[in-house]
């Protein structure tokens, strides 16, 4: 007999499942939350917050070191490396205390706990969650979403299996102990893109490998050609086509034999590794083959309105799959709860308008399809781009490496992709996005009126240089 009866339970208080919980209360919805760590999940504590607080100390270190660029003078700049990763601990913390607060104002329970899923019956199936006291409580729910979230994917080779000290995934690169003089990023998309950013702006020697042609190979490729050639004049060491076959551990540093593309393997030796090749859904452990949960390749399969095919039973955000964004989770949750909840508004995901953002120095951003595969796609498109350099308020800032790609459909005019890189493309890159969503086209780029001097009107730009109509190049 289940002890209590809700609504809905949501497995999972990262930020697809506490916003999936609050948008259940809205409606009017009897909910609890499980967690069995920290509200806020990986995100808020172990991934986006506290790694984009580490990059803001990274980007006002590099800008202190360029100081007289501005006028200004700045002398025997350092770092206190342990002072750094206490203020994005701290962050983290507050934003944690955040959610504990929106939990209790919209009359959510929370139950701090190990969540499984077991039986099922009219309702759906029963959550028992095992407390930190170690004992078992049955909670029944006419509703229950997984949103267990995912962990970092390792490579099952010699060496390679994260220690804590000298393999390092994402948790500890971002609260060292010590700071690595020579790292190696094995993978090159955001999460190690961002993490070598951020030491090589503070002076270690980093080298990322990447195993396929090119990096941030889900970007643009000519963002990725743009991003390559600006963290190389940085310092940074990047190899495509590339390989660790394995690591030899010593004391305090590891040799890895790395293999290029041109089939020579070399040695070399690294203080500290990170482990950055994408991540695998939190399927393990919570019910899901007991229940007729079907699982695919680490994630759990779901249709297009998040059910997983078994009665009251949902999924959303990173154990889903790809792209493992917090902004896709938190829409998906609120398109599930409003879905459960009868709404006759609420649509789909379209993942082809999910912006993505990568915050090293420059930012990459991007929502839509590239230029290849837009024309991949069938497309006849019209591309359309602008560079930093020539805009009067990056010039004002000292930020004039990057440029705006937009991509339209020449039949219709609609956009089918923007592709930024550069400072605050992160912030820039939603403009394109609710244009997307109001199925914007050309015209209405040229007729809206972007405010001057800003970035923004960069946007403006590359959707008339598509048109051949550009002003200020």
């Amino acid at each position: 007999m289940a002890e209590t009866k809700f609504d809905m339970i949501v497995i999972g208080a990262g930020p697809g499942g506490y916003v999936a919980a609050i948008r259940a209360s809205q409606l009017g919805m009897k909910t609890a939350i499980v967690e069995r760590e920290h509200l806020g999940g990986v995100c808020l504590n172990w991934g986006c917050i506290p790694t984009k607080a580490l990059l803001r100390t990274a980007e006002v270190y590099t800008n202190m070191q360029h100081a007289s660029a501005y006028g200004l003078k700045a002398e025997n700049i350092t770092f206190d490396l342990d002072a750094v990763v206490q203020r994005s601990r701290k962050i983290a913390k507050q934003l944690s205390g955040g959610v504990s607060y929106l939990m209790k104002k919209n009359k959510i329970e929370v139950i701090m706990g190990e969540a499984r899923l077991k039986g099922a019956n009219g309702s759906g199936p029963a959550v028992v969650v095992k407390g930190q006291d170690g004992k078992e409580t049955t909670y029944q729910s006419k509703h229950t979403i997984i949103a267990t979230g995912a962990r970092a994917r390792t490579i099952p080779q010699a060496g390679l299996e994260p220690d804590g000290k000298l393999i390092w995934t994402a948790r500890e690169a971002m609260t060292p102990d010590t700071f690595p003089k020579r790292l190696l990023v094995i993978g090159s998309g955001a999460i190690g893109i961002e993490f070598a950013s951020f030491y090589n702006a503070l002076g270690s020697d980093v080298h990322v490998v990447e195993m396929v042609d090119r990096i941030l190979p889900a970007e643009d490729k000519e963002v990725s050609a743009f991003a390559r050639k600006s963290f190389e004049g940085q310092g940074m060491k990047i190899s495509t086509e590339t390989k660790v076959d394995k690591v030899e551990k010593k004391a305090n540093s590891v040799i890895a034999h790395i293999t290029g593309k041109d089939g020579k393997t070399v040695k070399e030796e690294y203080d500290r590794v990170v482990l950055a090749i994408g991540i695998v859904g939190n399927t393990e452990g919570i019910g899901l083959e007991d229940v007729g949960v079907k699982v695919d390749r680490g994630h759990v399969q779901v249709d297009e309105w998040l059910s997983t095919g078994v009665k009251g039973l949902y999924a959303i955000g990173d154990v889903c799959g790809p792209p493992w964004l917090a902004h896709k989770a938190e829409h998906e949750g609120v398109i599930c709860v409003e879905k459960i909840a009868g709404s006759n508004s609420v649509h789909p995901l379209d993942v082809g308008r999910i912006p993505g953002c990568t915050y090293c120095q420059p930012q990459v951003a991007s929502v839509g399809l590239t230029e290849a595969k837009a024309k991949a796609a069938g497309y006849k498109v019209k591309v359309g781009k602008f560079p930093f350099q020539a805009n009067g308020k990056a010039v004002a800032l000292g930020e004039q490496e990057g440029f705006v790609k937009t991509v339209f459909d020449e039949k219709t005019g609609e956009l089918l992709g923007a592709h930024m890189i550069g400072a605050e493309v992160t912030e820039l890159i939603q403009g394109f996005g609710i244009g997307m969503a109001m199925e914007a086209t050309e015209e209405d780029f040229f007729h809206t009126i972007f405010p001057h001097p800003t970035l923004s009107e960069m946007m403006h730009e590359s959707a008339l240089d598509a048109y051949g109509r550009v002003m200020h190049t």
